[in-house]
């Protein structure tokens, strides 16, 4: 899911488009409704707005007071995974591409790796 071009990303957008048309339903299906939700502390992710749709619509998260920034431990999609595709994604000098970029290197990832990223598995 990609945010509309030039759209204000305030606590009500990222709700209603980001979470509930695009992250929760994939992560619910995914996980089949076992999940632990994290995010940072992006202003539209720990308003009071925010904060109160998650407590009403998922089931566990760690609340704002309780994120460590910057653990690669406790957040290995971003450091994992988001680090790969950035990598392949430097390479491309286009913005116009970037999207297409992130969809072929999301493709790309096997799921053994995403294992490792998520349950820190080491490596062989």
């Amino acid at each position: 899911m990609f945010v509309q071009p030039r759209a204000k990303i305030n606590s009500v957008y990222y709700c209603n488009n980001v979470l509930e048309q695009g992250l929760l339903p994939d992560i619910c299906r995914l996980s089949n409704d076992d999940f632990l939700f994290q995010q940072d502390a992006a202003p539209a992710h720990c308003s009071r707005h925010t904060v109160a749709y998650l407590r009403s619509h998922v089931p566990e998260f760690v609340e704002p007071e309780n994120w460590l920034p910057n653990r690669p431990d406790l957040n290995p999609v971003d450091y994992s995974v988001w680090g790969r595709c950035n990598r392949w994604c430097i390479v491309t000098k286009f913005i116009d591409q970037l999207k297409r970029v992130l969809i072929d290197c999301w493709a790309q990832l096997s799921q053994d790796m995403l294992n490792r990223a998520i349950y820190q598995l080491p490596k062989d």
